[in-house]
Order: structure tokens, then sequence, then C-alpha cells
């Protein structure tokens, strides 16, 4: 294993690119140690690597930006515990890496409701924002669960709406959303929910409001709606 992750930090050194890494520190994307690898060349060495859950645990130790980009593209989510999910989300240090791990790994473990909401009531900056970041994933890619499972964030969402850091504002603002656009009931209840966060006195809570029901009443919301409702119907 030793061999195998040294050749993979040297390809990913040898793509270093001090220009991406300007970048992405422009977007907010900082981290002590970033060689800035696109995520195109991330996905296709994903690609060729497979799932290999050792070698994403040699990566993140690295503490490479990049490389732990890539552990949570190759980590084997069957075999991620609440151990390591606990470790891991403690290391993130920029929204990508967070909304990264929480898309692309997290959000498939078993213990992906649990962890979200145990952490979007946690103080920390970016494990906050790891549990929106992970409700939003899941209203994405968890097809099968019921409304439940999703209703039950709302009264999180609400209590977080008056937290001022951006990264933490932009997330609750993202999950809002999600949960509106999943389906007709629940973009009732999101809306619900916005219009009571509107009336808060914080320009957090007013931002994230506005902005989500500018979209949960929007055109293509709607006409999304009529589709399902057309699919089920033939």
């Amino acid at each position: 294993m030793t061999a195998k992750l040294d050749l993979v930090l040297k390809e990913l050194k040898s793509m270093e690119d001090p220009s991406c890494v300007a970048g992405m520190a422009a977007y907010g994307i900082r981290s002590e140690k970033t060689y800035g690898v696109s995520m195109t060349k991330l996905i296709a060495m994903k690609k060729r690597i497979g799932k290999d859950h050792d070698l994403a645990a040699g990566l993140w130790k690295s503490g490479i930006h990049d490389a732990r980009l890539l552990a949570c593209l190759i980590d084997d989510p069957k075999l991620v515990t609440e151990s390591q999910m606990d470790n891991w989300v403690k290391d993130f240090d920029n929204w990508a890496i967070c909304d990264g791990c929480c898309g692309h790994l997290f959000d498939r473990t078993p213990f992906a409701y649990q962890k979200a909401r145990e952490w979007t009531a946690r103080r920390e900056e970016f494990v906050r924002r790891a549990g929106f970041s992970m409700i939003a994933a899941l209203t994405v890619h968890d097809k099968k669960t019921d409304d439940q499972s999703f209703l039950q964030f709302l009264p999180a969402i609400r209590k977080a709406a008056t937290d001022q850091r951006t990264y933490v504002m932009k997330a609750v603002n993202w999950a809002l959303r999600q949960i509106g656009k999943r389906n007709p009931r629940l973009n009732r209840e999101a809306i619900r929910v916005a219009e009571q966060i509107r009336k808060m006195d914080t320009k957090s809570a007013k931002w994230i409001a506005s902005d989500a029901l500018r979209e949960l009443r929007s055109d293509p919301v709607k006409a999304r709606f009529q589709r399902m409702k057309d699919r089920s119907l033939h």
C-alpha cells in the first residue's frame, strides 16, 4: 500500500498548477497543502483506481487537499465507519472538501442521516456546514427515503438560519431549497419554514428565506412537479 500511495501522490504532485491554486483561493477554496488538480483529472484517476478504502485512508492522512478529494471519490462507503466520519469532518478546512466528501461519500454510508442530525447541531463552521451539505446531497441521491426523513431536518434548518457565517448560511439555504424541490408536499413544508425564517431579525435569515422562496415558488420548480405528476399517471 505504501508503494501505491507514493505513486498516486507523485502523480498528483506532477499535475500541480499554481494558477489553479490561486483561482481556487479566489473562490474560498484554501488549504495548507494544495496542488490545484482539476476535478476532471481527479475523476479520471478515480475511474482508473476504482474503490480502494485503504488507499483512501492514506490519501486523507497526507493532508493534501487534492489527495483528500481523491480519497472521497475512491473510498468505499460500505467500509466507512462512524469513527472515520467523525475524524475526517474535523479536518474540513474549506467548503469544497466539505461538500465533496459529503456529496460523494458520506451521504452513501449507513450513518448519513444520523451524522446530518448530529453535525447540524455542532458549532464548528465546517462541521455544521457538513450537516446541511449532507442533507442537500441526500435529497438528490437517496430516491427511496420517505418524506418524514426530510421533514425531520426542517427544525434544524430553522434554528440555524440565524447563523451569520457565510459557509453555514449558504449550506442552510441549500438544504432548504433541495428539500423543497423533492416533491410537492415537501415544497409546501419548505415554503412554510422559509416564511417563518423570513420573520427572523437577522441578515442571514432574511437572505436564506428570500433566496429559497424565489426558487421554491419559481416556474421551473412548478413545471418539474407537473412532470412528476404526469409520469405518475402513465
